[in-house]
């Protein structure tokens, strides 16, 4: 049986997502390391893209233990066949040459075939899409002051909180993830969270 996730919205809704260790053992490895201390507990969703994402996070949810990068999944293991990126997935984002996020993941709201062998699929959402149909119309004001060129951002006017995310392991673990030996984080994480 495979693990899975509830992310408690603070509005009273919530999202269940099954992991998919086959398809991105590392990345789940990871994605539990980080919910399971307790990372996104209290964040508030920094990206939303109508029409392409919704994306939880691009500050490594401003808090040290959270910024790391892993390697891209199919580097790690390149025996898997990525999965196809689409709604109803959980993808993990990612900054090319240096890694793959330790805990960034987002929504797809379309289809991403863009997406194959570049962000792992470590997930699908067993319930919930309403809610992130929802987010997805929320109202949202553009981040002009974003470090990387051309990449569009926008955040919740109000803000959109994950209270907690409960996860639901049956008994198994799941090891600490494997990490890039080098470590360039990305530019929007540099000076948050290390106070």
């Amino acid at each position: 049986m495979n693990p899975t996730a509830v992310i408690y919205m603070e509005n009273g809704k919530k999202i269940v997502i099954e992991l998919l260790p086959e398809a991105a053992p590392n990345t789940v490895n990871s994605f539990i390391h980080i919910a399971s201390a307790g990372l996104m507990d209290g964040y508030a969703i920094q990206r939303i893209v109508p029409g392409n994402w919704v994306d939880i996070s691009y500050s490594g949810f401003g808090k040290k233990e959270a910024q790391y990068l892993i390697p891209n999944e199919f580097q790690l293991n390149p025996e898997i066949e990525p999965l196809d990126s689409h709604p109803g997935c959980v993808c993990m984002g990612g900054y090319g040459a240096d890694g793959i996020a330790g805990g960034e993941f987002f929504f797809p709201l379309r289809d991403c075939p863009e997406h194959k062998g570049v962000y792992p699929v470590f997930g699908k959402v067993l319930e919930g899409m309403d809610e992130i149909y929802r987010l997805e119309k929320v109202k949202t004001v553009p981040v002009e002051s974003f470090p990387i060129e051309g990449v569009e951002v926008n955040t919740p006017v109000e803000p959109q909180v994950i209270s907690r995310v409960e996860l639901k392991l049956h008994g198994k673990s799941y090891p600490e993830p494997v990490k890039m030996p080098v470590q360039n984080l990305p530019v929007m994480w540099r000076n948050k969270g290390l106070g």
